[in-house]
């Protein structure tokens, strides 16, 4: 969440900047709020302190033996208006914090203006293939050879849903293993981390309360499936003070992830671009403050040697302010080139989350000057349906087999996808 301290001392900047995202309509609200609350908290201070003092009174007259009755009269109204107060300040402190829960992260100055369709290209990486034939899509190419089953699975789970088989799963491993290599090699340390958690880390990461449509919930336990590792990884810190020695430090999850999908009717619905259930490899680093810039572009530059490894075409493009996520100061995707789309589609994200997240979360660094909050960036390594839709429909032959790339044969990939 932001600094309360900042939006007081700044609060024209602070208006300024979450006006560019359209979010900066709860300020005044909010800061009516917390100036109610410090008033308030105030006289509960001065009430909790004059019951105190009349309370002593009633001691010192009982031992003297005088009449207390009216000192005990008087500490009884004031302890009955001070949990009045206290309950009026619990009431305002509630109001006060949901709306600043509600409130996004602020933008970096130098993200493009604009929403969903003003991302701002940065570079193109590799040349779309020009196939002499009508390029298949992964659906076709991987039904053919036996390795996808998209009927069996809605019939088991619903819509959404898949059976990878044979070639696909072996190709899912190797990639896997890639991203973990290139990961560990870039001082990423691999983990496998829960993928049900607590709604604190749904709040902490920011995902509660603006994303809470899109996340599945267990009816028993009051758990939520996490739709990236990015929510347990942050939260792996919560409640710490680092040493600033130990920073950076960072994380590389392997998991599954789930997603309700709620509001993406009719979008992407065909094969496995847009499913319930996927894996994933999520990178995520806490960082001294004035380190976030340089590791959002550390972490941008695995996604794209991972890509470039694999041999894919794409893009790398530089989100909107009124596209970003609620935690994010900045983000860059990577979109592939997708050849039956004929369009270049995301692939991976990286955020730097700056601040925002490690307040929730409690996560803060010891420094000379005092403890203050890390920085805490995410990125994806894999998403692994993505990235073989994007290896199958780049690499596709006519004949419908797909040779695939000396770096993942390397990690167990088969030499090859054919029809059977």
């Amino acid at each position: 969440m932001l600094d309360l301290k900042v939006i007081r001392a700044e609060r024209e900047r602070v208006t300024a900047n979450l006006a560019r995202r359209g979010a900066d309509g709860g300020i005044a609200g909010l800061l009516e709020a917390d100036e109610a609350a410090r008033a308030l908290r105030t006289a509960v201070e001065a009430t909790r302190a004059e019951r105190a003092r009349i309370s002593k009174g009633v001691g010192e007259a009982r031992r003297a033996g005088r009449d207390s009755s009216a000192e005990e009269a008087e500490a009884k109204r004031l302890g009955d208006e001070l949990g009045r107060q206290e309950d009026e300040l619990r009431e305002i402190e509630s109001r006060r914090d949901a709306l600043l829960a509600a409130m996004p992260n602020l933008a970096e100055d130098a993200a493009p203006e604009g929403g969903e369709d003003d991302a701002v290209e940065v570079r193109r990486v590799g040349e779309p293939p020009a196939f002499g034939f009508t390029a298949r899509d992964h659906v076709e190419l991987a039904t053919a050879a036996g390795a996808l089953d998209m009927e069996a699975a809605a019939r088991v789970s619903g819509a959404r849903f898949a059976y990878l088989k044979g070639p696909l799963v072996r190709l899912q491993l190797a990639l896997v293993t890639l991203a973990l290599d290139t990961l560990e090699a870039a001082g990423f340390t691999p983990v496998i981390p829960p993928v049900l958690v607590r709604e604190e880390a749904m709040y902490g990461t920011g995902f509660f309360p603006t994303d809470r449509a899109s996340i599945y919930q267990t009816a028993e336990d009051d758990l939520f499936l996490v739709g990236t590792s990015e929510v347990p990884l942050a939260g792996l810190h919560g409640d710490q003070i680092l040493a600033e020695g130990d920073l950076p430090l960072r994380y590389g999850g392997m998991s599954t992830c789930f997603r309700r999908e709620a509001g993406a009717a009719g979008r992407d619905t065909r094969g496995i671009f847009r499913v319930h259930q996927f894996d994933k490899v999520e990178m995520f680093s806490f960082v001294r403050p004035e380190d976030s810039p340089a590791e959002h572009q550390r972490i941008l530059g695995v996604q794209e040697a991972i890509l470039q490894a694999i041999e894919v075409p794409y893009r790398v493009i530089d989100i909107a302010v009124g596209d970003l996520g609620a935690s994010a100061a900045r983000k860059f995707d990577c979109e592939a080139w997708m050849p039956a789309q004929a369009a270049y589609r995301e692939v991976t994200s990286c955020s730097n989350c700056t601040d925002y997240q490690a307040r929730r979360l409690r996560t803060r660094v010891r420094r000379e000057s005092g403890t203050e909050t890390v920085h805490t960036l995410n990125g994806t390594a894999v998403a692994v349906g993505r990235t073989i839709i994007a290896i199958l429909e780049n690499h596709q032959r006519e004949d419908g087999s797909v040779p695939m790339p000396a770096a993942l044969r390397a990690c167990g990939a088969p030499e090859e996808i054919r029809p059977l």
